[in-house]
C-alpha cells in the first residue's frame, strides 16, 4: 500500500480532525490523485477549500466527511491497488479523481462491484459512458459534447478537410468516433487520422508531422493532453508548421489548462483556436480564485505560474456535491457487507459492498445547486453544460473570440433572449491571430511541398477525330516533348490564372504504347480514384456513376446526348402548292367571310342602287363578285349606302392583310430552302431496325443499351471521316441512318455541315464537360468558382472563338416546321369584319323596321304573321321610291338612251322596276284594299 507523506497531507489532515472534534457522524470517502501533476494538486487543494467553505456554511449538518488521500503516481495499475485498498481496508463510501481515463475505467468497475460511487472531475472521455454504471458519476464535460461546436467552427472558414491528431490511448480514441461522424455529417473530410503514442519520443512526432506536411489538409483537431500537446507544438514551430496557411485547433482537454501551462509552454502555440466549457464570471469565483491562490502557493511555492483551471472548480463542485449526498443519506448504515475478507488487496472476488452505495447513488443523481461552475445538475452520471468558449492564443494567454451554443450555434457574445437561428459564420467570432502572426484567414490546404506537381491526365484523341477541337496531344519527336492543347485545356487555364494562389501542374497524357489512349473515359476517371492522377482535365462528361469516386467541378460546356440525323429539302413541288400557305381553318374562314359580306352589302344596297338589283341570279352574282374582286381590288360597282361603304371600308382592310401575308408566305415555300431531318422518332429506328451510330469508347453505349436498341444495331465511329462514310453507305449497305453523341460534339460537326445534318429530340440530360478530382479536394470548390467567372465573361467566347469555326448555317428546326398561316394570327382581323358587319346590318333592320312600322301597327284583324312578315319582304324587294340615287341613275339612263328603239320596245331591268312602281302607286289609291299606305290612304293588294 502507498502511503502520503508531505506538508499538504498534514494541513489536510488537520482541517478534517477539526470537523472530527465535533462529534458528528462521520463518513469515511477517498481520492486518488496524481499528487505529482498540478491537475492532481489543485484538486486536493480545491477539495480541501470546499469542504472547509462548506461545513463552515453548513455548521448544522450531521455527517462530517473524511477524506483518506491515495497517490496514484501517474500509474494505472498503482492507481486501481490504491482504490482497492480504500474500499477493502479503509471502506470509504465514495472515491474521488480518478485523474485520467485509463485509471478511471478499473476504478468504475470496482466502484460498480463495491456499490461505490466513483466521481471524477477530469476523466473526460467518451469511452467512459459506455461502461454504463450507475455508480459513475462525471463532474466534468464529456469530450463529445464539445465536437459540434469544433465542427461550426471548421464551417465558419469553410475548410473542406481535417486532420485529426490525437494520443493513440483511450482518452484520445474515445473522441475520435464523434468527431469524424460530426465533421462528415457536415459534409467535412477527414482523409487521414494521426494516433500518437504517451511514450512517443521527439523523433517519432517529428516523423509523423512530416507526413502531415507531405498532405493537402493544413487544418489539423488536436486532443492530446497537456504534456504530450506541448511537444508536439514545440516541434511543430521548429520544422515550419507553425507558420502561415496552417490552422490548429485543440479540444478541451488542453484548453482548460491553458491559464495553468508555463510561459514556455504557451509561447509555440500563438495563434492556434482553443475550444473549452465556458465558466460564467461571478463574485464568488473571483474570491474562490484569489483564497485557492494564496493558499495553493503556500502549499507549493514552486509553482508560481499556475492559475484556477476548470478542473480545480469541478472538484470544488464535487466535493459540495458529495458533501451534501451524505447529509440527505445521513450517517446511519454506511457500513460494508464483508464477504470473506481478505488481505490480499488484489482479491477482487471478495470485496466487500457498501450498504448505502445505491442511497448514497441516488442522492447524489438528485443533487442540484448552484456551484463556482454554475447549475450544477447531474443527468445520467453526467454533468450538463451547453456552453462553449471559443478563444485564440494570443500573447501567450487564451483571447475569447465568442461562444458556441448549442441551438443558437456561434455568438460573439452571451444573449440568452428568443430562440435565434443556428449560426456557423466566421462573422460571430472577433478577430483572430493566425499561425505566423497574420491576419488572413488560411485557405485550410495547399499543395505539397518539395516541390511536387499536380499530375494532371488527359486523353488522348484520334488524329483525325472531330472532337480534337476539345484536347488535342501533340508529341514532338526531336524533343521527345508532348504539347496539349485545346478547348477544354485552355477553359482549365483560365481558371487556374484565376485563382488566388500558384498552383504547379503537368499534364500527362493517357495513352498506351502505340499512342492511342490506353483505355475508355471511365477508365481515365478511375485513375484520379486510384490516385495514379491527382485530376483530369479533357472533355469527361459528369455522369452519376462516376461521381461516385470522384469529385467534378462545375460544368463549362452545354449538357446532353441527343440525335443527329440527314436533313431534305422539302419545299413543295406540286400543283396544289399555292395552297400551302394558308392553313385549311383560314381558307375556310375566308371564304365564308367573303360570302357573308357579300350578303351583307347586298342587304344595304338592294334597294338603293340598280347594281345591286335585277334577277335573282344577277343579284347572287353580283354581291359574290364584289365580293371577291375586292381581294385584287378590282370592283367597278359603286357604293351608295353608307352603311354599305362603313363595312366595305373595314373589309377591304382585312383583305389587304391577308393578300399580303399571302403573297409573302407564298414567296418563302416557293423559293427558299426548307430542311426537315430524314428521322425524327427513336421509337421508329428501334422498331424498324435501323442502325445508328455513336462514338467508340463511349458512355453512350449504355444509354442506347437500355433504350432497347439491339447490339448488331449500334455502329462506331472515331473519326469525322468515317462519321460522314457511315451516313454515306446508309442503312441498307451497313451504315447509319443517325448517330447519337454529345451536344458540343454535335455542334462542332454541324458547324461545318449543317447542310447535311440536324439535331433531333429528345435530348438525354446528362451535366456537360466537368474537371476531375479526388473526392473531397478542396480544389473542386475553388475551380468550379473561377469556372463560373470564365463562362460568364467574355474570356469564355475568346476561347470558342479560338477553337471553333462560327457557322454560316441557320440553325435548323428539329422537326418539319410549317410556314402555313393559320387562323390563329388572323381571327382579331376577322372578328372586327364581322362585327362591323352585323353592326350594319342591325341599324339597316331596325331602320327599316321603324320606316315600315303601319305594317305591325295597322292591319286588319285576322292577318297572320306570316302574312306581314310577307309584305316587308315584298315592299324590302321594290326599290326605295324617294332615294335620291335611284332618281339620278334613272335620269341618266334614261339620257344615255333616249330615241333608241331597242330601248323603247324592249324595257331595261331598270323600266321594268319603274313599270312596278307605277302599278304598286295605282293600288295604293284603291278604295277596296286594306292595307294603309304611308299616306294614310287605304290600300288593297
Amino acid at each position: 500500500m502507498v502511503k502520503i507523506h508531505g506538508t499538504s497531507l498534514v494541513m489536510l489532515s488537520l482541517l478534517l480532525g477539526l470537523g472530527m472534534a465535533e462529534k458528528k457522524g462521520t463518513v469515511k470517502v477517498g481520492a486518488v490523485l496524481n499528487l505529482g501533476e498540478t491537475v492532481g494538486k489543485m484538486g486536493l487543494s480545491c477539495i480541501n477549500i470546499a469542504l472547509s467553505d462548506f461545513y463552515l456554511s453548513h455548521s448544522h449538518y450531521n455527517t462530517r466527511l473524511h477524506f483518506t488521500i491515495r497517490d496514484s503516481h501517474t500509474d494505472v495499475v498503482t492507481a486501481a491497488a490504491q482504490a482497492v485498498d480504500l474500499i477493502k481496508n479503509e471502506q470509504v463510501q465514495a472515491i474521488i479523481g480518478p485523474i485520467t481515463t485509463m485509471e478511471a475505467i478499473f476504478m468504475i468497475n470496482l466502484g460498480s462491484k463495491a456499490h461505490v460511487p466513483i466521481l471524477t472531475f477530469s476523466a473526460t472521455s467518451p469511452s467512459l459512458s459506455a461502461l454504463h454504471s450507475p455508480y459513475f458519476f462525471r463532474i466534468a464535460q464529456n469530450d463529445s459534447a464539445q465536437v459540434n461546436a469544433i465542427c461550426s467552427l471548421v464551417q465558419a472558414f469553410g475548410w473542406k478537410e481535417v486532420v485529426p491528431i490525437y494520443v493513440d490511448n483511450s482518452y484520445g480514441e474515445g473522441v475520435i468516433p464523434y468527431l469524424t461522424n460530426a465533421l462528415q455529417q457536415a459534409y467535412i473530410r477527414v482523409p487521414y487520422l494521426s494516433a500518437i503514442s504517451l511514450s512517443a519520443t521527439d523523433e517519432a512526432i517529428t516523423k509523423e508531422l512530416y507526413k502531415l506536411m507531405e498532405m493537402q489538409t493544413r487544418v489539423f483537431v488536436v486532443h492530446m493532453t497537456p504534456n504530450i500537446g506541448s511537444r508536439i507544438f514545440t516541434i511543430a514551430r521548429n520544422i515550419g508548421m507553425m507558420n502561415k496557411d496552417y490552422v490548429w485547433i485543440v479540444t478541451d482537454g488542453m484548453t482548460n489548462l491553458f491559464n495553468s501551462l508555463s510561459s514556455s509552454d504557451m509561447e509555440p502555440m500563438e495563434g492556434i483556436l482553443g475550444v473549452r466549457p465556458y465558466i460564467p464570471r461571478t463574485q464568488r469565483l473571483d474570491d474562490f480564485e484569489v483564497r485557492w491562490k494564496r493558499k495553493f502557493l503556500q502549499d507549493n511555492p514552486t509553482l508560481i505560474d499556475t492559475n484556477l483551471s476548470v478542473f480545480g472548480i469541478w472538484a470544488y463542485d464535487a466535493t459540495t456535491a458529495l458533501a451534501m449526498a451524505v447529509e440527505k443519506v445521513g450517517a446511519t448504515n454506511f457500513d460494508f457487507q464483508v464477504n470473506n475478507v481478505s488481505s490480499n488487496i488484489d482479491d477482487l472476488d471478495k470485496v466487500s459492498i457498501a450498504q448505502n452505495g445505491e442511497k448514497l447513488t441516488e442522492a447524489l443523481s438528485n443533487t442540484k445547486f448552484t456551484g463556482l461552475g454554475g447549475e450544477f445538475n447531474i443527468l445520467g452520471g453526467q454533468l450538463q453544460a451547453s456552453i462553449f468558449e471559443i478563444v485564440n492564443v494570443v500573447g501567450g494567454r487564451g483571447k475569447s473570440l465568442g461562444f458556441w451554443m448549442p441551438q443558437k450555434g456561434l455568438r460573439r457574445n452571451l444573449d440568452t433572449k428568443g430562440p435565434g437561428m443556428y449560426s456557423a459564420s466566421k462573422d460571430n467570432l472577433g478577430p483572430i491571430i493566425w499561425p505566423g502572426d497574420t491576419n488572413s484567414t488560411p485557405k485550410g490546404w495547399e499543395i505539397p511541398t518539395k516541390g511536387k506537381k499536380l499530375r494532371i491526365g488527359v486523353p488522348v484523341k484520334p488524329r483525325d477525330g472531330y472532337s480534337n477541337a476539345f484536347v488535342k496531344v501533340t508529341h514532338d519527336p526531336s524533343t521527345n516533348s508532348t504539347k496539349v492543347t485545346g478547348f477544354c485545356i485552355d477553359v482549365f487555364k483560365a481558371a487556374l490564372e484565376m485563382l488566388p494562389y500558384a498552383l504547379p501542374y503537368e499534364f500527362i497524357p493517357y495513352s498506351s504504347s502505340n499512342g492511342e489512349m490506353a483505355g475508355t473515359y471511365d477508365d481515365l476517371v478511375s485513375q484520379v480514384y486510384f490516385g495514379n492522377f491527382d485530376a483530369v482535365v479533357g472533355d469527361v462528361t459528369i455522369i452519376a456513376n462516376r461521381s461516385n469516386y470522384v469529385d467534378f467541378t462545375l460544368p463549362y460546356t452545354e449538357s446532353g446526348v441527343t440525335m443527329v440525323v440527314p436533313i431534305k429539302d422539302i419545299r413543295k413541288k406540286n400543283a396544289w402548292a399555292f395552297l400551302k400557305p394558308l392553313t385549311w381553318d383560314l381558307w375556310v374562314t375566308t371564304s365564308c367571310s367573303f360570302v357573308f359580306i357579300g350578303f351583307v352589302v347586298w342587304v344595304l344596297e338592294h334597294r338603293v342602287n340598280n347594281h345591286f338589283r335585277g334577277p335573282p341570279l344577277h343579284q347572287i352574282g353580283t354581291s359574290l363578285w364584289f365580293s371577291f374582286s375586292i381581294m385584287v381590288f378590282a370592283h367597278r360597282e359603286k357604293l351608295v349606302s353608307n352603311l354599305g361603304r362603313f363595312v366595305v371600308i373595314v373589309w377591304v382592310f382585312v383583305v389587304l392583310i391577308l393578300v399580303q401575308s399571302y403573297t409573302a408566305s407564298l414567296t418563302s415555300l416557293l423559293t427558299v430552302e426548307q430542311l426537315s431531318p430524314t428521322i425524327t422518332d427513336v421509337n421508329q429506328l428501334i422498331k424498324n431496325r435501323m442502325n445508328v451510330g455513336y462514338p467508340r469508347r463511349s458512355f453512350i453505349h449504355e444509354i442506347l443499351k437500355d433504350m432497347g436498341f439491339h447490339e448488331s444495331q449500334l455502329k462506331t465511329y472515331h473519326s469525322a471521316r468515317e462519321y460522314g462514310e457511315l451516313f454515306a453507305k446508309g442503312n441498307a449497305n451497313g451504315g447509319i441512318v443517325a448517330a447519337f453523341d454529345e451536344v458540343p460534339y454535335l455542334k462542332l460537326v454541324l458547324g461545318n455541315e449543317c447542310s447535311k445534318y440536324t439535331m433531333v429530340e429528345p435530348r438525354f440530360k446528362t451535366e456537360g464537360f466537368g474537371f476531375v478530382f479526388p473526392k473531397g479536394s478542396p480544389l473542386v470548390v475553388d475551380i468550379s468558382r473561377e469556372i463560373l467567372k470564365v463562362t460568364q465573361g467574355d474570356k469564355m467566347r475568346n476561347i470558342e472563338n479560338a477553337w471553333f469555326k462560327k457557322s454560316n448555317c441557320i440553325e435548323s428546326s428539329a422537326g418539319i416546321s410549317s410556314n402555313s398561316l393559320g387562323l390563329e394570327s388572323f381571327w382579331g382581323l376577322f372578328l372586327i369584319a364581322w362585327i362591323t358587319s352585323l353592326l350594319a346590318l342591325i341599324i339597316f333592320t331596325v331602320t327599316f323596321l321603324y320606316e315600315h312600322k303601319h305594317i305591325w301597327l295597322h292591319h286588319s284583324p285576322g292577318t297572320s304573321i306570316w302574312r306581314r312578315i310577307g309584305n316587308l319582304l315584298k315592299i324590302f324587294d321594290e326599290r326605295e321610291s324617294n332615294s335620291h340615287t335611284l332618281k339620278k341613275s334613272d335620269i341618266e339612263s334614261r339620257s344615255s338612251h333616249h330615241g333608241i328603239s331597242a330601248t323603247e320596245t324592249s324595257p331595261s331591268p331598270s323600266n321594268q322596276t319603274q313599270s312596278n312602281f307605277s302599278l304598286y302607286d295605282e293600288q295604293m289609291f284603291n278604295p277596296d284594299n286594306n292595307y294603309i299606305n304611308p299616306c294614310g290612304h287605304a290600300t288593297h293588294y
